[in-house]
């Protein structure tokens, strides 16, 4: 582990984290060094509840002191963003899994790249994606999974992106601490990955965009 707030954010210190991120922003420090450092604390509360260590109400904890960094560095990551948005995503944990964690960490470090999310949440109804991408239009659609129970749900909304004949429009995306390549060919998508940053280099690539 790299730093100070990788480890606040790993001992879930939300006091500690919060104040050095104002602390780092105050000082002029890159709104994406500083993200940087915590998905690095992110994944390892991530491999702790994989571990069985961490139960659900530390990643709760954790994904709630993640928002508040981020918004903390809003203002300064709105200054680093293109002008123009690289491209479009429509995002969301579907129905039968409530986790948000890595959703949430992957949201935040592709706005910062310059990407324009819409997140939908957790528990979604595969309807709520088609008519989401119906009306947005996305590059990309990324699912977010940790328990097998979202599964079917990501399936469903796959074959019905299919039926309404718009699924070639976008890249479809899997990720999350269940992710794997079993799952990726069963709900028909075009990528999958266990690390938000590397989902963010997929996006990066796929649309042609470098900064």
């Amino acid at each position: 582990m790299s730093g100070e707030l990788a480890l606040a954010i790993v001992e879930l210190d939300r006091d500690k984290a919060l104040n050095l991120v104002k602390s780092r922003s105050k000082k002029g420090e890159s709104p994406l060094q500083i993200l940087e450092e915590c998905r690095q604390g992110m994944v390892i509360v991530g491999e702790r509840f994989q571990k069985g260590e961490y139960f659900l109400a530390e990643l709760m904890l954790s994904a709630e002191i993640l928002k508040e960094v981020t918004a903390i560095l809003e203002p300064q990551l709105a200054k680093v963003r293109p002008p123009k948005p690289l491209g479009k995503m429509v995002i969301g944990t579907l129905r039968g899994d409530i986790h948000d964690l890595g959703k949430n960490l992957f949201a935040a470090l592709v706005k910062a790249q310059g990407f324009e999310v819409h997140d939908l949440g957790v528990d979604v109804d595969p309807a709520v994606v088609v008519q989401k991408v119906k009306e947005v239009k996305p590059d990309f659609v990324g699912f977010s999974v940790l328990i097998s129970s979202g599964f079917d749900a990501m399936k469903e909304a796959s074959e019905m992106l299919e039926e309404a004949g718009l699924r070639k429009q976008f890249k479809l995306m899997v990720g999350g601490g269940i992710a794997s390549e079993m799952v990726k060919k069963y709900i028909g998508a075009d990528f999958f990955t266990t690390d938000a940053m590397e989902g963010v280099t997929y996006c990066m690539k796929s649309i042609g965009g470098k900064r």
